[in-house]
């Protein structure tokens, strides 16, 4: 039976760059996640007796707004969902299935790298039938849809049995339980050499891939350990956790420090890298050298085509904005395009679908190319992996010959996190208020060559996006971006980020936040980030 339910608006469920992300309490109350649901549904058109395809990280509440979006598939006219079994489903999985399938769209229950539990984040964000995040156009549908919402349909299917595979009646439509990792490993065995990697494993290379008990523990354990032959144990947290562990889920040094120390210390490794809550952003760690995220989007394509995927070479490179400009040095090089777009992967949609991109990358670790439209965290491990096997030499190696031929960006990120709202909005403020007298002074010895709030003009389809983030520019190529983050749920996340570039050989050596010391100094200087946020330092440095 298909039941109208009453019900009344929300005026907070606005998406942000990846969807609808909340605290389970607020997702939790009465009809939230129904309303934000069925004002998906009325934002699109066409979609009577199409596939839709659901799945998420694991993380706490996940299997409960499966059964509502089934629930509401089926009242709403879908014809058939498609579910990961469990109710697991990678991001970079998703969007495969969604193009494999030639699904209308899907479902993606996850706040990424954010922390998960009864009281930690849950998110809900809706893919286009390209696989990739909804365009701007249609989350701002969305969002008019939510803050006038009066009833959703919904229909009396009982609970749906999501571990066991299979096609199965439900409510007068078929509902398809399906392996989560079968099609993505398929995939990948197109793209990279695997015989290469399982003699790279024979040969007793050795590697730590730790999942964080989030979404790409099942995927690494099969490609990793099962189809290439690494060792036992290779892949760490592989088992997927409603509140990884207790663990903040997010690949970076902060959080993956048990990894870092190990890769850093004696007898460590060959190679390590991690994943985070929803399996779309990547760390990579040689024996001795932690690999930016930056930098490992101009290594990558550097060095695409040693992949049996790539060998036909690249169409183009982009990059987001803040993402330092290490990857700009490689497609001048290698003589393709080379795009700048602002934060948020659904930018980089249209050009992967325009044939004007193969390789795109974030600086908050995110990577990936047009095999799928979302950033694929353990795409780009087996991508490193790929290039080690063909060239044999180690990540610290190819860094170090890599910076010799195109030099070096030393750069990094500063994170203010859950910085009161208000505050962090009056120093942006205060900071797009003196853009125009910026060019031409100095800072601590650097002159300031320009200063602008970034916009994007997209070359596929003209739209343009404003306010993108604050840059300075210095003289000589050195930068400081602030901007804020849309990826949290409580406050707001100012991100400062530093780079500097050196192209001296001899200077490749220093240390990252000393080669930035200047640069670190004036950002304070310029943005006044003390006084306005009461901060005298950030919360995480990457």
């Amino acid at each position: 039976m298909i039941r109208t339910v009453s019900t009344t608006p929300y005026g907070d469920q606005k998406p942000g760059t990846s969807g609808l992300r909340k605290k389970v309490p607020v997702f939790q109350q009465q009809n939230y996640a129904e309303n934000f649901i069925q004002s998906v549904f009325d934002a699109l058109e066409g979609f009577a007796g199409k596939t839709l395809v659901v799945g998420g990280d694991g993380r706490f509440y996940n299997r409960e707004v499966i059964q509502k979006v089934i629930a509401m598939a089926v009242a709403n006219g879908f014809g058939r969902v498609v579910v990961g079994q469990g109710g697991i489903l990678s991001t970079p999985a998703a969007s495969n299935l969604i193009r494999k399938r030639k699904a209308f769209g899907g479902l993606i229950l996850s706040a990424s790298h954010n922390p998960g539990g009864p009281h930690e984040d849950f998110g809900i964000k809706y893919n286009a039938e390209n696989g990739g995040p909804a365009p701007e156009k249609l989350t701002d549908a969305i969002y008019a849809r939510s803050k006038v919402i009066t009833s959703y349909k919904i229909a009396d299917v009982g609970q749906v049995d999501l571990d066991h595979t299979g096609t199965f009646e439900v409510g007068g439509i078929k509902v398809e339980i399906v392996d989560p990792v079968a099609d993505y490993a398929a995939l990948m065995e197109t793209l990279f050499d695997f015989d290469a990697l399982r003699a790279l494993f024979k040969s007793g290379f050795r590697m730590r891939f730790d999942a964080m008990h989030a979404v790409t523990g099942p995927y690494a354990k099969e490609i990793l350990e099962r189809r290439l032959g690494a060792a036992e144990g290779t892949a760490r947290n592989f088992v997927p956790l409603e509140d990884f562990g207790g663990h903040h889920p997010d690949p970076n040094l902060v959080h993956a420090k048990e990894l870092y120390d190990e890769m850093m210390g004696p007898n460590a490794p060959d190679f390590g890298a991690a994943s985070d809550g929803d399996g779309d952003r990547n760390l990579i760690i040689g024996r001795g050298i932690f690999v930016t995220p930056s930098d490992s989007l101009a290594m990558l394509a550097a060095n695409a085509h040693l992949a049996p995927g790539y060998k036909a070479g690249l169409k183009g490179i982009a990059r987001s904005m803040p993402t330092s400009g290490a990857a700009d040095r490689v497609a001048e090089k290698l003589g393709i395009g080379m795009y700048e777009t602002p934060t948020g992967w659904k930018f980089f949609g249209n050009l992967l679908d325009a044939g004007m991109a193969t390789i795109c990358g974030e600086e908050s670790a995110g990577t990936g190319s047009d095999h799928v439209r979302e950033k694929d965290g353990l795409w780009a491990v087996l991508l490193w992996l790929n290039i080690l096997a063909v060239r044999g030499e180690s990540a610290k190696e190819i860094a170090a010959k890599h910076w010799v031929t195109y030099g070096r960006n030393y750069y990094s990120r500063h994170d203010y996190e859950e910085v009161e709202t208000d505050r962090a909005n009056a120093l942006v403020d205060a900071l797009r208020a003196k853009l125009g007298s910026l060019p031409g002074t100095s800072v601590r010895g650097m002159k300031i060559a320009s200063a602008d709030d970034f916009a994007y003009n997209d070359p596929v389809d003209g739209s343009v996006s404003k306010n993108q983030g604050i840059r300075i520019l210095f003289e000589g190529g050195s930068r400081v971006v602030f901007r804020l983050s849309g990826t949290g749920t409580s406050g707001a996340t100012l991100r400062v980020y530093i780079e500097r570039y050196e192209p001296d050989p001899a200077r490749h050596g220093l240390d990252t936040q000393a080669a930035l010391a200047d640069l670190i100094k004036a950002a304070e200087d310029i943005a006044g980030i003390r006084s306005h946020t009461g901060r005298d330092k950030p919360s995480v440095i990457t």
